[in-house]
């Protein structure tokens, strides 16, 4: 900080001298003070309560249903074991699209505890290929144009908002590598495209089936069966692939990562 009181890039404010507006020299002197607390640090033992080990279950924990700022998150459904047929492409992202463009931030930032409330503002900042508008996209139950308004910035929430709007897959030509595992550990499927090409190919309209999901194996592509909207052509195939580990293929079948954990534990204490 002390830098910006020179107009000298250079200036090295441990030893160079400055010149105040009565002509006389300054110099900084760098701060004192001791280290660590002469009477050591406060004993904070017992500011934190851990919950019971044993009867968990029979902690209730207590949330304003009113609230707009915090909201009880319930378990996402593990995987049914079949292939996902005939789902929607919600949006066609043009160009790039960080979690900034998915949970964009703003005076809707209140509200990160809320997941359904800050899940309205889901990729309100990302540019339509559809219509090269942000901010709109069409409604698949109605066929009319939709523009959603909402809250927040988060990028946890980058990949919680999808999943919690029941989304099963994020499609790409490439990935941040965060947003790719955050996608994973929330249960849904981050692929990328084997042909960038095929990006282009797809239009926001049409119908996209993924199979073969039982067979997923770390380093086996994935294939989707694309079916035109129109009525117009042929159903096409486009090959996908993904960066899932074993690990991560389990936190897909138990819908996310805490969901595998939890029952994990559960396990254990059963054993026990």
């Amino acid at each position: 900080m002390a830098k910006i009181f020179s107009s000298d890039l250079a200036f090295d404010p441990t030893k160079d001298i400055l010149e105040t507006e009565s002509g006389e020299e300054f110099t900084f002197q760098p701060p004192t003070g001791e280290r660590l607390p002469l009477n050591g640090y406060e004993d904070a033992d017992d500011v934190y309560t851990p919950p019971p080990y044993e009867g968990r279950c029979l902690i209730d924990i207590k949330i304003d249903p009113e609230s707009e700022q915090l909201q009880k998150l319930e378990p996402f459904e593990a995987w049914s074991g079949k292939d996902f047929e005939g789902c929607s492409i919600l949006i066609k992202v043009k160009g790039k699209c960080t979690t900034d463009h998915i949970t964009p931030a703003g005076p809707w930032f209140r509200f990160p505890g809320h997941l359904e409330d800050i899940s309205n503002n889901t990729i309100i900042g990302a540019t339509n290929a559809e219509n090269e508008k942000v901010n709109t996209v069409t409604n698949h139950l109605t066929g009319a144009p939709t523009t959603t308004m909402a809250k927040g910035s988060s990028r946890e929430h980058g990949a919680l908002q999808p999943r919690y709007l029941r989304g099963v897959a994020i499609i790409a030509k490439s990935f941040a590598r965060i947003h790719e595992a955050n996608l994973k550990k929330q249960g849904m499927l981050a692929l990328t495209f084997a042909d960038k090409a095929d990006y282009e190919r797809i239009g926001s309209s049409e119908k996209v089936s993924i199979l073969e999901l039982k067979e997923l194996t770390p380093g086996q592509s994935l294939f989707l069966t694309v079916s035109p909207s129109s009525g117009s052509g042929s159903p096409w195939e486009c090959e996908v692939k993904h960066t899932f580990n074993n690990e991560q293929i389990e936190y897909f079948k138990a819908g996310s990562a805490l969901n595998l954990m939890a029952a994990r534990a559960c396990s254990n204490k059963e054993i026990a």
